[in-house]
């Protein structure tokens, strides 16, 4: 007889955490250790998130393993949040019954779209020729005198710094 089982899989920056549900007694593993036992503590609420929302009735059929690596901290805890919800929503539409895997996705999306739908948001690479993310968007305006016109660049950086910069070049055609 073959076992009752689903992987899915959940991710946040560089951050890939997968989650094999199968049938069993409510049971939830964190890189082989239990789910109440995640550091840090501060992030282990936002783990516990799509048990609360779905309700543990739901997770009592189930047990889950997860595996994450890649990221850091915060972004494995968003990745493993993502597995497990996901996870559960593959298992009742697979198994259960189609109407009640829709009842989960519809509570999960009303209460956070990222724990079904991935982040797209990536890091954008450093630029060479600066210290910064920049990327470049020039807008030409002219300008009434004659002999004159003015190139405006505007450099936007998304770093940890937030440096907005504008920078007015003259550009003299003759």
């Amino acid at each position: 007889m073959s076992t009752k089982a689903v992987q899915t899989f959940g991710k946040k920056k560089t951050a890939t955490a997968v989650a094999h549900a199968k049938e069993g007694r409510g049971l939830i593993r964190i890189n082989g250790s239990p789910i109440n036992l995640v550091r840090p503590e501060i992030l282990r609420f936002k783990i516990y998130e799509p048990v609360l929302v779905v309700g543990e009735e739901s997770f009592s059929p189930l047990d889950i393993r997860v595996r994450a690596k890649g990221g850091g901290h915060t972004s494995q805890i968003y990745a493993i949040r993502q597995a497990i919800a996901k996870a559960i929503v593959a298992y009742y539409s697979k198994y259960v019954d189609a109407y009640s895997a829709m009842e989960l996705k519809k509570k999960l999306t009303a209460y956070d779209r990222t724990l079904l739908i991935a982040d797209p948001r990536r890091m954008e690479p450093k630029k060479f020729g600066g210290h910064w993310c920049a990327r470049s968007q020039t807008e030409e305006l002219p300008v009434r005198s004659a002999g004159h016109f003015l190139c405006v660049v505007m450099l936007h950086c998304r770093s940890r710094h937030a440096i907005h910069m504008t920078k007015i070049l003259w550009l003299y055609i003759l």
